[in-house]
């Protein structure tokens, strides 16, 4: 596994283990090792730029699974440097990943995607049919699907987990239950377009039932919701009467890695439970979700 120490990794090699699996990670450091280890994982020296160490780090690998990521956090994410490290892990290491992984003989590969490469469809609901709209913002991971799906044979399978915007046990709740607490604006778009989310229990799990998933795309999240509910949710968690939402002077200066995220998205999860069994522990959202971010006393005043 890569990106085993990010949250959706922990998550995934907390659900691998529990389940009976041996897992690898790759580990560029002694820290992340120890982390690993605890994880109940086994670190392996790879890196994802770099096939050969790839290759020999999926030796005897049944699955190669692909879960890095570098995404900016808070207002950091308005500087495009801040995202040359992640558009190169959407593409560029995924295609490695890919290449090392059939030179190794793995039989399957799974890749981390977002479901918010969809094109705005209003009130409509979206499966994995749909059409997606690509930018020079969504490109990067758009590249890195085709070479998951590319892995696919009819002995291999490439699977593409479209995850919604992750909220509960992470730095970017974190954020913005901090943003709400102290009355900055944490929405963005409109209040009556749909958010596809899900909440940090649910990673784990979709990982090991992609494990046996058909080879192919599929969308993992809880119920769509409300954009204005959600906001509202992080404002009531923090005890602010109601959230906000950016205007269109910062939304301008955030620059276009803001559009993705203004898109209306009621995303459809029932392709993937269709075919795995996986149902979401927390199937819609509510203002408990933010539990899980154990958000200091003093964040919250």
């Amino acid at each position: 596994m890569s990106g085993g120490t990010g949250v959706i990794g922990r998550a995934a090699v907390r659900s691998l283990v529990a389940a009976g699996h041996d897992v690898d990670v790759l580990s560029r450091s002694a820290a992340n090792s120890t982390l690993i280890g605890e994880l109940g994982a086994r670190p392996r020296p790879g890196d994802l730029f770099d096939i050969a160490s790839l290759e020999s780090a999926y030796a005897g690998a049944d699955v190669a699974v692909n879960l890095a990521s570098h995404v900016p956090v808070g207002y950091a994410a308005v500087w495009p440097n801040a995202w040359r490290q992640n558009d190169a892990l959407r593409a560029e290491a995924v295609a490695n990943v890919v290449v090392a992984a059939r030179a190794a003989g793995v039989r399957r590969v799974i890749q981390h995607s977002v479901s918010f490469l969809y094109a705005d469809n209003g009130d409509g609901w979206i499966r994995e049919q749909d059409p997606i709209e690509i930018t020079r913002v969504t490109e990067p991971c758009a590249v890195g699907e085709s070479h998951a799906l590319g892995f696919g044979t009819s002995s291999h399978a490439g699977v593409v987990l479209r995850f919604g915007s992750i909220v509960g046990d992470d730095p970017m709740t974190r954020f913005q239950l901090k943003a709400a607490a102290s009355k900055r604006p944490v929405g963005v778009g409109r209040p009556d377009q749909w958010s596809h989310v899900v909440h940090t229990d649910d990673l784990g799990p979709a990982i090991v039932a992609a494990l046996h998933a058909p080879g192919g795309v599929y969308n993992v999240g809880a119920e769509p919701v409300l954009r204005g509910e959600l906001v509202d949710g992080y404002a009531k968690a923090v005890g602010a009467v109601s959230g906000t939402f950016m205007g269109p002077v910062l939304r301008r200066l955030a620059g276009p890695r803001v559009e993705p995220l203004t898109r209306s998205l009621r995303v459809s999860s029932d392709h993937f439970s269709a075919q795995t069994g996986w149902r979401p522990l927390r199937p819609t959202f509510d203002p408990a979700w933010f539990d899980a971010a154990e958000l200091p006393a003093a964040a919250a005043r």
